[in-house]
């Protein structure tokens, strides 16, 4: 969960400072790439965990 929080925050920090600086457009493109990565490794996450609880 600390994983998935510090790549949201590094996500949204470049995407602030690409949309800010001009020039840095390549930072925004860079923050959409890691925000993406950390929402399908949190999905990837809860799903193990799901499975591994028995049913009762």
């Amino acid at each position: 969960m600390a994983l998935f929080l510090l790549l949201l925050l590094v996500a949204v920090v470049l995407g602030i400072i690409g949309v800010a600086v001009e020039g840095l457009g390549f930072l925004l493109a860079i923050g959409i790439v890691v925000f993406a990565a950390a929402v399908i490794s949190f999905t990837v996450l809860v799903s193990r965990r799901s499975r591994r609880r028995p049913v009762r």
